[in-house]
């Protein structure tokens, strides 16, 4: 346990931005798997819009500091190719 008072303090934000940016991680995840089913059971409108809200909230990510802006545009391209495969 640390005893120097700034310390005890950067730990109390680290753990706040520990849970936040893990429910941003969390909620990506569902929205990228969301895409995906959309498109394997072949509704294009469905996919398309799932995919849009996916990467809106990569970009989201980027802008809170979540993820590394190249991270996120490799996460967005693989994504995309993922989903035009499956709708064919």
């Amino acid at each position: 346990m640390a005893n120097i008072k700034s310390q005890i303090k950067r730990n109390r934000q680290n753990e706040k931005r520990h849970l936040r940016n893990k429910s941003v991680r969390s909620e990506l995840k569902t929205r990228a798997r969301a895409a995906v089913q959309a498109a394997e059971a072949g509704d294009a409108a469905k996919a398309e819009e799932m995919l849009r809200l996916a990467q809106k909230r990569i970009d989201m990510a980027v802008s809170k500091g979540v993820l590394h802006k190249r991270t996120a545009a490799r996460r967005k391209a693989r994504l995309t190719k993922q989903v035009r495969t499956l709708l064919g």
